[in-house]
């Protein structure tokens, strides 16, 4: 599924991921470097009702948003962290936690391998399109 969407228009894109997406679910963000995975973060936070500022965890690796409605929202920063050091740090255990997890530079090898235990990830690889973006969402 694509979509093309402005940064006014980001609601289209969290529309389509709230009528696809289970309450649980794992999505990898992938994109060059400020092509746009923080803001989409930010717009979903928004829309699930998180108060305050919605940052990237670049150097805490993870931030954890509660939805006014009680939905979790975890958002993940794995930028420079191989995958045998994501494992060794223990991080894969939260994945287990109910709510939303936004993956930002995850490895293929981490895709594979939560998919291999059983995981169903989704992948949005978001593009520049002219003065939008594009967002190639797959399961």
């Amino acid at each position: 599924m694509e979509i093309i969407a402005s940064l006014n228009e980001l609601d289209k894109v969290v529309d389509t991921l709230n009528e696809t997406l289970s309450s649980n679910a794992i999505v990898f963000l992938r994109g060059d470097l400020a092509a746009g995975k923080t803001t989409l973060t930010q717009v979903i936070a928004k829309r699930k009702g998180v108060a305050g500022e919605v940052t990237s965890p670049t150097f805490s690796l993870q931030q954890y948003y509660e939805g006014d409605d009680g939905t979790n929202l975890y958002h993940y920063d794995l930028y420079r962290l191989e995958h045998e050091e994501f494992m060794h740090m223990g991080l894969f255990e939260e994945f287990e936690k109910t709510g939303w997890h936004l993956v930002e530079w995850g490895s293929m090898e981490l895709k594979a391998f939560l998919e291999s235990v059983g995981y169903n990830v989704i992948t949005i690889d978001i593009e520049l399109f002219n003065s939008s973006r594009l967002y190639r969402i797959t399961h």
